[in-house]
């Protein structure tokens, strides 16, 4: 079977639209696929002008595991980052955060092992460690989920494992820690934090911080995610997952005080009351991603903090 092209789901969102750039600047052919219900036309801005040979865009579900399946038969590689990737609205709505990140990728994974695609890398994420003191925190750490959310990424998980045990297939989730970078949305309800504290800063309000700001997380650039995913297509793991972060964690306070030094202000955050779900602090362990998929981060924390100002001052 000719397989041309490699499909990518959740195309339109903040790092599917960067992870098909990526692709595509790497001389593959891409088919995308998006419902729309979170990510963005404007993200793909360019993109249709290119030939459909080269790139193809497709609306509809990953639920819909027929249409999966039939992307799929003419794909290489599948890397699922469809999902509601919102730990708040996991808490308020979990009956749909499971129908989508749960059944959604099970549907995916269906569609690859009928299509017999080579491998499919698929979004898990660091919530699913819980609020662990075991940092930095190595993959083989008891997961302890705190949110709905968590919890459907640790299913995806599961799902994987024995995928690959009953039908030979071949997977890797990549547990991102907290990404970062342009494009990320900041009125969302998925938003995370910079892109927040970015556009309140650029617009001269001062940032809001959910706790006392002493929570720490592993902050990683968005073009480091994009290496992991095909480095992780290239291994070819089965049912293996790994830590994409760097190894290195900061408080929300100390990112406002990078902040200011970027902006050349003197921006004091307004704290409001902790949110429910929320993890104290994490950290990646990143022996496995280097030793299993050949990754290590490219693009150091204040580079790409610099990048994601500069792009989101350029949208202005």
């Amino acid at each position: 079977m000719n397989r041309e092209f490699d499909l990518v789901t959740g195309c339109a969102g903040f790092i599917g639209s960067h992870l098909v750039r990526g692709l595509l600047e790497a001389g593959r052919k891409v088919v995308v696929l998006d419902n729309f219900s979170s990510g963005k036309v404007e993200n793909l801005q360019g993109l249709a002008e290119r030939k459909e040979d080269e790139f193809r865009l497709v609306d509809g579900d990953i639920r819909d595991e027929q249409l999966c399946f039939e992307l799929a038969e003419a794909c290489e590689s599948i890397y699922h980052l469809a999902a509601i990737p919102s730990v708040q609205y996991s808490v308020d709505y979990p009956l749909e955060v499971n129908s989508v990140n749960v059944e959604g990728t099970l549907s995916v994974f269906q569609a690859a092992r009928r299509a017999a695609a080579d491998t499919v890398v698929f979004a898990s994420s660091c919530a699913v460690y819980g609020d662990s003191e075991n940092l930095p925190l190595p993959e083989d750490e008891p997961p302890r989920p705190m949110s709905t959310y968590a919890v459907s990424k640790l299913a995806d998980e599961m799902y994987s494992d024995v995928f690959s045990k009953v039908y030979n297939f071949s997977s890797t989730g990549l547990r991102f820690f907290n990404v970062f970078g342009p494009r990320q949305d900041p009125a969302s309800d998925y938003a995370a934090v910079i892109p927040r504290f970015v556009t309140r800063m650029l617009d001269g309000k001062p940032p809001i911080i959910y706790g006392d700001g002493e929570q720490s997380r592993d902050f990683i650039y968005v073009q480091n995610i994009v290496e992991a995913c095909m480095a992780a297509a290239r291994s070819s793991g089965r049912g293996i997952f790994v830590n994409i972060g760097t190894g290195e964690s900061r408080t929300l306070n100390q990112i406002v005080e990078v902040l200011n030094g970027i902006l050349g202000t003197d921006y004091q955050p307004v704290y409001e009351e902790a949110r429910p779900g929320d993890i104290r602090d994490s950290r990646a362990s990143v022996a496995a991603a280097r030793d299993l998929i050949g990754f290590t981060p490219s693009v150091d924390f204040e580079e790409g903090l610099q990048r994601t100002v500069d792009a989101f001052r350029r949208g202005r």
